[in-house]
């Protein structure tokens, strides 16, 4: 099952999440260049857990090798695909659980997540010599994270079916539940010390994300992350909306409301909304007005049910203004 969006809306840019995807693409990029001195690099810099179990290999690193590894082994990852793949969940379901959390909250979070299932994988395959690698271990935190603030938002996903391409909203914590439990069978059925998918540090990351976030949103926010979130706010909303309709028998108009900031109402603004029409949806371009007012309404002639005699109703578009970013 591979998510292609989920339907939670953020308010701010989501610059650290970016970052962090960037930071690994660029990683990558030095690994590549190491050619056969790739698996030496792997080795300094992944999380061998046996560089800490026997003293005999772990004398030929300093302490600040030893302590940095658990930093560089989430940026490192085997192969173009897995970076990809990592890099999708990321991009996700990070940018929400920064926007919850503030830039600055959000990286040191990102950074334990890591640090905490490097750990879940070091003490189930303590003597191994096989470096672990990759950001799945902290992004599994971020999942985490997401599954208890959004149950129940949706996530758009693509099941593939006899070659067909399917497409599905999944309830969060279902799609985030079913990942979960994927994790564990798998680990459960992986012999200790093996080698492959480090399954204990995804399974570690999950319950370590959703700890450490209720542990962070009880930390104020730094006077720092404030002003770097007033600065990366969305002075936007979102330019394709769903719209929830409201109708009555006797009456053939259907009424919705759609959602804009300050900026777009005193301003103007474009938008397309999806319309609600039998088991379709109807894609509608709606011009909002400048001067625009909480509680407006804009008229969108004949997109209402059809009467008696044969012509439609209209449906009305109450105008709301997005709250100011506070948490």
């Amino acid at each position: 099952m591979i998510p292609l969006r989920d339907t939670t809306q953020t308010r701010n840019y989501p610059v650290v999440n970016i970052l962090i995807i960037v930071t690994n693409f660029l990683v990558y990029s030095i690994e590549v260049v190491h050619g056969e001195a790739l698996s030496q690099f792997i080795y300094m810099y992944g999380l061998v857990p046996a560089r800490y179990s026997v003293p005999a290999i772990g004398a030929h690193f300093t302490l600040g090798q030893q302590v940095f590894s658990f930093l560089s082994c989430m940026f490192l990852h085997g192969g173009f695909w897995h970076l990809l793949g990592n890099m999708w969940f990321l991009y996700i379901f990070g940018d929400n659980v920064e926007d919850r959390l503030g830039p600055i909250r959000y990286l040191l979070f990102y950074l334990l997540c890591g640090f905490a299932s490097s750990l879940s994988h070091l003490f189930v395959n303590w003597h191994s010599q096989i470096p672990t690698i990759g950001a799945s271990g902290a992004i599994a935190g971020v999942m985490g994270a997401y599954f208890v603030l959004y149950p129940g938002a949706r996530v758009l996903t693509f099941i593939p079916i006899f070659f067909l391409p399917y497409l599905i909203e999944i309830p969060a914590f279902v799609y985030l539940g079913l990942w979960f439990i994927f994790q564990f069978i798998s680990a459960t059925g992986t012999p200790a010390q093996g080698a492959g998918v480090a399954w204990w540090a995804h399974i570690g990351g999950f319950v370590f994300g959703a700890i450490f976030l209720k542990i962070f949103l009880r930390i104020p926010e730094l006077d720092l992350g404030s002003r770097a979130r007033h600065r990366i706010t969305k002075q936007k909303t979102h330019r394709l909306q769903v719209i929830k309709t409201v109708d009555s028998p006797e009456n053939p108009d259907l009424y919705g409301s759609i959602v804009i900031t300050p900026r777009e109402a005193r301003y103007g603004t474009k938008k397309l909304v999806k319309i609600p029409w039998g088991l379709q949806k109807r894609l509608v371009r709606v011009s909002v007005p400048s001067g625009s007012r909480q509680g407006m309404l804009l008229r969108l002639a004949g997109l209402g049910r059809q009467k008696g005699d044969g012509r439609r109703g209209d449906l009305y578009l109450k105008v709301k203004l997005q709250p100011n970013h506070e948490w």
